[in-house]
């Protein structure tokens, strides 16, 4: 492994409205002179060093929503984005005309054209303070949940801390804990309805302003999806409503009998284990270091990459006040080293959120050496792919982190909550989809349509006495919907390949890891369905790609 700096060390140039563009025109002066190789290395080099400074100030912000001073350099860098963003699609739409057709493939990549001819349909000026606009909102949905202070049992936590309560095996916990939570979505509800309202209108009129009937096509677009579109997409979930809901609706009534409730109420879904849900074995230090064990077994590159990123101090995995909540995996191309962020609250959760994002960053580590930054990520439903089937291939070696004699729990566990949550996903999408489709919709009428999708893709769900999900608050909930539009579909998606690496593993553990492996270093070199057929996965668009996985699934979890 190569050696990487140290992450305090880390420092990349400001960039300014000055910089940026003298950069432009100095790389404008070399294709003017014929100097395509030379102008695109400059550009990359350009790209990477401003990508690497602003994913560190929006990290910065993460790691402490309270900090005056991240505050402000997030800000400075959301209002810096659309003008590099100007510069950056002026030079796309110079190079995509550019008359050698051929000479630009061989040295930008065929696939990035494409991407390229995408990115050149997203932005305008006339839109660039409506984006700007856009990141103040988001942060603003952001840094409100980050503030939630909630006393529970004599402890204060915030949204994340809820969660060990959430899954507990007393009952009326669970039901303490869950009404504590949508207690403070209920006291913030009209601002968090405000904060979407805004949202939504907002990208209606930046769709309108670029030339498009509404954001739906705005939004694929912005997504870089280059092989589907929304059809694909209602399609893929009529499968998932037609061969997984089923199947769920099953291992759920499975559950309540098991226990002996009367009804399955929300509270109790997140119990898998009759049990109990299998916790780690540790604390965060403990697990990281269970974690080295089982990545030096897994394979070496896996264990070699963790140990560097672990030593480096590429990753914070504790939860703590003012933090931003979930998980998420950045990258700072400019040095090659991707950075894992999480929240460990000690639930079986720490687990799936620690090793989907070090699916994510071990793909970054994989294909740093692409050609070309647009190369370094695939788009995102491919992306996590890479996440979601390292939660499965961790599997033989749970173990280590819940103990040996918790790890089959856990494996069935994971297994059923995966089915469980394709069935919400697709709500997720399908709700932003008719949001967007009506974005003069009021508030109560977008709480109306999330009621309606629930009953349709989670029948099961029964509120009891949380009054404010049961008027269709949940949604509210989840950040991607205010801050990335239609990136939610893709977990489902890279969800329906994940599986069929789950069903190869078990068949051939060692060959289904080689292809992974394989599948990390493509990158972005190619769309998502053409990874996809690379890596010999069925596409989740072609009739039929679920009904194996619930087949094998179901002989496993039902008998």
């Amino acid at each position: 492994m190569n050696a990487i700096p140290d992450f305090t060390w880390l420092r990349f140039p400001r960039p300014s409205r000055e910089s940026l563009a003298a950069d432009h025109a100095a790389i404008l002066a070399r294709l003017d002179a014929g100097d395509l190789a030379g102008a695109l290395a400059d550009w990359d080099r350009h790209r990477r060093d401003h990508d690497s400074w602003s994913a560190l100030v929006h990290l910065r912000f993460s790691q402490d929503t309270t900090n005056e001073a991240a505050k402000a350099e997030r800000e400075y860098a959301d209002a810096l984005a659309p003008v590099a963003t100007d510069h950056e699609t002026a030079l796309k739409r110079r190079l995509l005309a550019w008359p050698d057709r051929a000479a630009l493939e061989a040295v930008a990549g065929g696939f990035a054209l494409r991407l390229w001819e995408m990115d050149v349909t997203t932005f305008e000026p006339a839109i660039a303070a409506d984006l700007e606009e856009e990141a103040r909102l988001g942060a603003r949905y952001t840094a409100l949940l980050a503030a939630a202070k909630l006393r529970i049992r004599g402890e204060e936590v915030n949204l994340a801390g809820l969660a060990p309560y959430a899954e507990d095996p007393d009952r009326a916990l669970r039901h303490e804990a869950e009404a504590l939570r949508w207690r403070f979505f209920e006291a913030n509800g009209a601002e968090l309805d405000s904060v979407y309202d805004a949202l939504v209108r907002l990208r209606h009129s930046m769709a309108r302003k670029l030339g498009y009937a509404n954001y739906i096509p705005l939004g694929y677009r912005r997504m870089r999806r280059t092989d589907y579109d929304a059809a694909d997409v209602a399609r893929y979930r009529e499968e998932v409503a037609t061969h997984v809901v089923p199947m769920v609706a099953k291992l759920l009534e499975r559950r309540r009998q098991a226990q002996g409730w009367d009804v399955l109420r929300f509270w109790d879904e997140a119990l898998v284990d009759p049990l109990g849900n299998p916790k780690p074995v540790g604390d965060h230090d403990t697990l990281c270091t269970q974690a080295r064990t089982m990545f030096d077994r897994m394979d070496p590159r896996l264990g070699g990459f963790w140990r560097l990123v672990e030593a480096g101090g590429y990753i914070d995995l504790k939860n703590r006040p003012g933090k931003a909540g979930g998980g998420f995996c950045t990258s700072f191309p400019s040095v090659g080293v991707p950075f894992i962020f999480a929240n460990f609250n000690g639930t079986h959760h720490d687990i799936g959120v620690f090793t989907h994002e070090m699916g994510h960053a071990f793909q970054n580590w994989e294909s740093r050496a692409l050609p070309g930054i647009d190369y370094l990520w695939p788009t995102m439903e491919a992306a996590e792919i890479h996440s979601m089937s390292l939660e499965f291939l961790t599997h033989p070696h749970m173990g280590l982190l819940v103990g040996e004699d918790a790890a089959e729990r856990f494996r069935r566990m994971h297994l059923e909550t995966s089915l469980a949550f394709l069935p919400y996903g697709v709500c997720v999408d399908h709700f932003q989809h008719e949001v967007y489709a009506q974005p003069e919709a009021t508030p109560a009428e977008r709480h109306a349509i999330w009621q309606r999708l629930e009953r349709r893709y989670m029948p099961w769900t029964d509120y009891g006495d949380l009054a404010y999900p049961a008027k269709g608050g949940r949604w509210q909930a989840k950040a991607h919907i205010y801050r990335s539009p239609f990136y939610y579909i893709d977990y489902t998606l890279a969800l329906c390949c994940a599986l069929q690496f789950w069903v190869r593993a078990r068949r051939d553990p060692a060959g289904a890891l080689a292809d992974y492996v394989t599948l990390c270093g493509r990158g972005g070199s190619a769309p998502f369905t053409g990874l996809v057929a690379s890596a010999g996965l069925a596409s989740p668009f072609a009739p039929g790609a679920l009904a194996g996985v619930v087949r094998e699934a179901e002989r496993v979890l039902l008998g």
